[in-house]
């Protein structure tokens, strides 16, 4: 191991690059932030077109206006098809059975 070279950059590059480093996390970090937020956002939406939905509030004018909101990936079936894959992903539930009263 003595006889290996390696070679450094000189200090002012090791620091630079430190430098860079820690503002690419930091950028990273804004990012993440960014996206939970804007998850939060998808989700407080789908709450709410459920819920205007189960009070009759959708119109054929809204719906007009509002095509990207209830087609594709946002659509009734895609929605199932989502809660169906979660389901199926999710460890099953062991059943207990309820002791009758001896």
């Amino acid at each position: 191991m003595k006889e290996l070279q390696v070679l450094l950059p000189e200090l002012k590059e090791q620091t630079q690059i430190v430098h860079r480093v820690e503002q690419l996390f930091a950028f990273a970090d804004q990012i993440e932030q960014r996206v939970k937020v804007a998850q939060s956002r998808v989700n407080h939406l789908t709450q709410s077109i459920l819920a205007k939905a189960f009070r009759g509030e959708l119109t054929a004018e809204w719906r007009a206006q509002n095509p990207h909101l209830i087609s594709g990936e946002h659509s009734a079936e895609a929605l199932l098809q989502r809660i169906k894959a979660q389901r199926e992903s999710a460890p099953a539930k062991k059943r207990r059975r309820r002791k009758s009263p001896a």
